[in-house]
């Protein structure tokens, strides 16, 4: 199966709890959380001690809004990248936001989440 084959709907159903979820660990801070649904290959490539300072010290990362707009999808390959226009509740102005989705082991999984 190929997530790029899915309706942006159907990809939203997927991807909208994904990114709340990640939203909601960055703000508490909470690396065990933030990771839960990455793939084996994205957690595999992290530095956890630049992650870990990105918890501690990013006043983006840990003030994000809750309210996102879609933008919308780039299909390649067998991942989908969704976007997001972001805010922060403490910095004025917008972010893009991409959580990259695909399979692993029959599983959606993130194979790649960032704020810019």
């Amino acid at each position: 199966m190929n997530i790029i084959e899915k309706t942006d709907d159907e990809i939203l159903a997927i991807a909208n709890p994904l990114w709340s979820h990640l939203i909601k660990a960055s703000n508490d801070g909470k690396y065990g959380e933030f990771i839960k649904y990455f793939s084996y290959s994205l957690m595999r490539g992290l530095n956890e001690i630049e992650v870990g300072k990105q918890f501690a010290n990013s006043e983006l990362t840990r003030n994000l809004s809750e309210s996102v707009e879609f933008i919308g999808t780039i299909r390649r390959g067998e991942h989908v990248s969704v976007l997001y226009r972001t805010r922060s509740t403490k910095k004025e102005g917008e972010w893009l936001g991409r959580l990259v989705l695909g399979y692993e082991d029959e599983e959606i999984k993130i194979f790649g989440a960032s704020v810019f």
